[in-house]
């Protein structure tokens, strides 16, 4: 577990999320979901190489029911990149570290 993420729920995501300064990362997931798991120390990578520039936390969806229902999250695990408040790109599904990478190059 990377030291950079952030873990957030209904009460402190707008603060944390929706009224940063740096683009943020959110991770969907829950402690159920085999693919979640699989992304996890991805996304923690990518937290560490993007330190700094993009914000990354982590949202469980079980515990906090407001926010996923709030962006229609359907499926898990689904990644949204924050910037200025608002959401500028969604990945559904567990993919590869590379094409991780590569959404959050392309948002910046």
């Amino acid at each position: 577990m990377s030291d950079q993420v952030l873990h957030v729920g209904d009460t402190d995501f707008e603060a944390q999320v929706l009224q940063s300064d740096t683009p943020v990362l959110v991770d969907f997931w829950a402690e159920w979901c085999g693919p979640c798991k699989m992304i996890g120390p991805m996304v923690d990578e990518l937290a560490d190489t993007y330190a700094g520039k993009v914000k990354v936390v982590k949202l469980n969806i079980d515990h906090n029911p407001q926010v996923p229902r709030q962006y229609a999250v359907r499926g898990i695990p689904t990644l949204m990149l924050f910037k200025d408040g608002k959401v500028h790109a969604t990945q559904v599904g567990a993919v590869g570290k590379a094409q991780l990478a590569q959404f959050v190059d392309k948002a910046l």
